[in-house]
């Protein structure tokens, strides 16, 4: 059976099978890339949550936070460029609260369009995408609800065990 997660592997493959240093040096390049992207975007969100009256500080706690923000924006039936700002800027912290709390680095998944979080390597791969999550919610549909989304992700990156490979979308 194939590999859950082939879509987290950079194009040029894993440094370790053999690649040389300067694919190496292009995969580390590329995530501390998209990293601090993620977190401009992560930041943002927390300023948007501020004019909401909420404090997001990158704890796991402060998912809540999230959840309240998202609740409010259905409220404003953002469309276009307003949803996908929001969509990127709250999926992002999310994105972030795990990386800090559970460890990990994010790759792009082309398919999704979309950054992931991986962590647990190299004894599994629990991956986390938050973008589908975050569109869903601010659709208002409350399956999406993004503490008990999260809350999933939390209990199986803490609970991990080597071969362990799923990814919560």
């Amino acid at each position: 059976m194939a590999d859950p997660l082939w879509w987290y592997q950079p194009r040029m493959a894993n440094a370790d099978d053999g690649n040389s240093a300067d694919d190496k040096r292009a995969i580390d390049e590329s995530r501390a890339a998209l990293a601090e992207e993620v977190g401009r975007m992560a930041t943002e969100a927390v300023g948007l949550a501020e004019r909401f009256g909420v404090t997001l500080d990158f704890s796991e706690a402060s998912v809540d936070g999230v959840e309240e923000v998202l609740v409010e924006l259905v409220d404003h039936a953002l469309d276009g460029d307003a949803m996908d700002l929001s969509v990127q800027r709250f999926g992002c912290y999310l994105l972030e609260v795990g990386r800090r709390a559970h460890g990990g680095y994010f790759s792009w998944w082309d398919e999704r369009e979309a950054p992931v979080l991986v962590a647990g390597e190299p004894e599994c791969k629990i991956g986390l995408l938050t973008w589908d999550k975050v569109r869903g919610r601010l659709g208002g549909d409350p399956a999406d609800e993004i503490p008990f989304f999260y809350a999933g992700f939390a209990r199986r990156a803490k609970e991990r065990k080597p071969g362990d490979h799923v990814t919560y979308v």
